[in-house]
């Protein structure tokens, strides 16, 4: 059977499914973290403050099957430095997919319509960061042409930044 799936930006209007898809998509990584950093993942999951400034600052992509959002990410353009980014770097954040639909290349379209809106809004570079326990994601970032910079520890895991020039 064909899926039937439709790609978009997403709004404020969008806000409690971009929340529980969030933490649908991210719960499988409970088991992979102590309970202690997985309570600090969840948390920040689980906030509408974090929520909702990432929403403001980013332009955000979801896949949606009828009104479902099955898949989202979130691009924040440069100027937007953090700990891990420069301020020339606009990054993702938040890969997410319903895990009924993975293994459909949801997640690898997101990537490219993000790619496709970074170069179109001039962007240099895009980064993102992804984890040791997030295979699918990092196979996805490093067939496009992600490379590794630098390695850092978070949540008692190795994390690493990617980043891919744009031009």
């Amino acid at each position: 059977m064909q899926l039937v799936l439709n790609y978009r930006k997403a709004n404020l209007s969008d806000f409690n499914k971009l929340k529980s898809l969030g933490i649908e998509s991210y719960s499988e990584f409970s088991s992979v973290l102590t309970p202690k950093n997985w309570k600090k993942m969840n948390s920040f999951l689980k906030s509408d403050a974090n929520l909702l400034q990432l929403i403001e600052q980013s332009t955000v992509f979801v896949c949606e099957k009828e009104s479902d959002i099955i898949g989202m990410i979130y691009l924040v353009p440069s100027g937007n430095p953090t700990e891990i980014f420069h301020k020339n770097w606009s990054y993702i954040r938040f890969l997410g997919v319903n895990t009924n639909f993975r293994g459909h290349g949801i997640g690898k379209k997101l990537t490219d319509l993000s790619l496709k809106y970074a170069k179109e809004t001039n962007e240099k570079h895009i980064a993102l960061h992804t984890s040791e326990f997030m295979d699918s994601a990092r196979t996805i970032y490093q067939k496009i042409g992600f490379r590794k910079t630098k390695e850092i520890q978070y949540l008692g895991k190795r994390y690493w930044i990617y980043l891919l020039d744009l031009n």
